[in-house]
């Protein structure tokens, strides 16, 4: 969470996955970190926590500019995720529980437009996966 403010986001939302484990948010206390990471990376706009939404309700939300699907699934082509959008581009980017998404939920983004991407190599945990993809956002905007 702090990371992720701390290279510009303007909004997280908690997905519910078919693998998530952990249904409920402490909101007040991730609320008090967001503050902090705006804080200490001195930005001037406050990122919007939003409420969990499972994943089919938050793939029905029509967003502007590029929707990227982070995957572990070898078997779905992805792209890298730095040839994915342009520097400039507003971008979602989608990260999945310990466990990745499902086929489905895999196969739900897409038809609504999301792209799938990897983000090199290694298999990474949710909250490692999460900085990267931000980083490589930020990173293309400098």
């Amino acid at each position: 969470m702090e990371k992720a403010v701390e290279t510009g986001i303007d909004e997280i939302t908690p997905l519910i996955c078919s693998r998530t484990e952990k249904r409920r948010i402490r909101r007040q206390r991730l609320e008090g970190l967001i503050l902090s990471a705006m804080k200490q990376s001195v930005k001037s706009y406050l990122p919007r926590l939003n409420d969990p939404v499972s994943f089919i309700e938050f793939n029905e939300i029509s967003r502007q500019g590029k929707r990227l699907i982070a995957c572990c699934d070898p078997g779905i082509e992805r792209v890298l995720i730095n040839s994915a959008f342009s520097p400039g581009d507003e971008v979602t980017i989608l990260i999945g529980p310990e466990g990745d998404f499902t086929l489905e939920e895999i196969s739900l983004a897409m038809k609504q437009g999301a792209i799938p991407v990897h983000l090199g190599p290694s298999r990474l945990r949710t909250e490692t996966a999460g900085v990267l993809a931000c980083c490589s956002v930020y990173l293309s905007n400098l």
